[in-house]
């Protein structure tokens, strides 16, 4: 089993964590963007097991989340955040990025690529993506009203966002995980950074990256059948962008499935990833 590293980046002064496993250095290496609220806890288990295999893999927390920096000053915007993130790949030595993303991480992650096509090596997308004739969920409807998304925080108990939690989830999220999201919830910088993220971001903006993104290839869309906020009709339209994508729904999984359903989310993404990076040297344990 390689080791995992951790480590940190600034970007603009702006400093992010980063969880790292496998081939030291790589040029080439999968790079795993969570989205809201999430952080490079998220991402632990696939960056090792992609390590474990010889890769290189790296994930970072984000402006506003996670452990991660969350000034006023940053601009939490789809440009802002893939400005953050190229800045952090260059840092990281990395110049050939196998994308992995998740939630918001696909309107910054897609951003980023769709400026920097020619640095892509494989796309992976899950419960999100190029998002076609999208409408925001409840909760990002609070949040992209001042005042409703302010008293939102404010009000959010343990209770409610148990119950809140077990919407459209086959089976519960891990309970260390709900208390995760709930103390981001409560962090004031992470309740800023969602609030201005989603109310610079209009729900046609999730298809802006199409065109420039068009036909790129090897793409893998993975997708909760259950997913109340982005549902799963979504990962079939991706193929509207990526007509190779292959697509993968997990029967049992909701939102989070590397949270609900972590192995079979692992049996489709490590291989795919395997298939497409370039092997380094791991190192030992």
């Amino acid at each position: 089993m390689s080791a995992s590293r951790a480590g940190e980046v600034f970007v603009a002064g702006v400093r992010s964590p980063v969880l790292e496993a496998g081939a030291p250095g790589a040029p080439e290496a999968a790079v795993f963007v969570h989205g809201n609220p999430g952080s490079t806890h998220d991402w632990a288990d696939l960056v090792q097991r992609v390590g474990d295999s010889g890769r290189r893999a790296v994930a970072l927390d984000m402006p506003g989340f996670g452990d991660a920096d969350k000034p006023a000053t940053f601009e939490y915007t789809n440009y802002g955040y893939a400005r953050h993130l190229g800045g952090a790949l260059d840092q990281l030595g990395v110049s050939r990025a196998h994308l992995v993303l998740h939630d918001f991480g696909g309107g910054w992650g897609l951003t980023w690529a769709a400026q920097n096509r020619d640095r892509v090596g494989s796309l992976t997308v899950i419960d999100t993506g190029v998002l076609l004739d999208y409408r925001w969920h409840a909760f990002a409807k609070v949040w992209r009203t001042r005042g409703a998304g302010e008293l939102f925080f404010r009000s959010a108990t343990w209770p409610v966002l148990k119950l809140s939690m077990r919407r459209g989830q086959p089976k519960p999220l891990p309970e260390s995980d709900l208390r995760r999201m709930f103390a981001a919830m409560k962090d004031p910088g992470t309740q800023r950074a969602v609030l201005r993220l989603y109310r610079a971001t209009d729900p046609e903006s999730f298809a802006g990256a199409r065109a420039p993104l068009q036909g790129l290839s090897p793409v893998l869309v993975v997708w909760g059948a259950h997913d109340p906020y982005l549902k799963v009709e979504q990962a079939h339209r991706q193929r509207e962008t990526f007509p190779e994508a292959q697509v993968v729904v997990l029967s049992g999984s909701g939102h989070w499935p590397m949270l609900d359903d972590p192995e079979g989310l692992a049996a489709a993404v490590v291989p795919f990833l395997e298939r497409h990076i370039a092997a380094g040297t791991a190192q030992p344990a």
